[in-house]
């Protein structure tokens, strides 16, 4: 059966330790896709680990580096859809690109698609 939901885990900065560590730990565990900034944000520097992709005994698992608002704890919550545009826009393999699309996003509110293309094309 393909899963049909992610577990996202908030971590204040660990996200890819905590990864590195369940993939270490538990059977049919791996380390996936570890999302780095493309630019310094407010509260962050370029190339900090946003989000960390990882299966845990087969389940698929987001760490996100959310800060420290909410503390990590035995709960947990199942990820918000994220537009593909998105993850595209801000793992471009061009770095200027994939900056200006991440520095127009950390403006919004809420996601504007059409404005975080454009950023990316320049």
């Amino acid at each position: 059966m393909t899963p049909k939901n992610t577990i996202c885990l908030w971590y204040d900065g660990t996200a890819l330790e905590a990864a590195q560590f369940y993939a270490q730990t538990f059977p049919d565990s791996a380390v996936g896709t570890v999302l780095r900034a493309p630019a310094d944000y407010p509260s962050g520097k370029k190339g900090d680990v946003l989000t960390v992709e990882f299966t845990v005994a087969g389940v698929p698992c987001m760490g996100l580096n959310g800060g420290p608002a909410f503390k990590h704890s035995e709960a947990f919550s199942f990820q918000q859809i994220t537009p593909r545009a998105v993850i595209a826009a801000i793992a471009d393999p061009d770095p200027a690109a994939a900056r200006r699309a991440f520095e127009a996003m950390m403006e919004m509110t809420k996601l504007d698609i059409a404005a975080i293309e454009a950023a990316l094309r320049g």
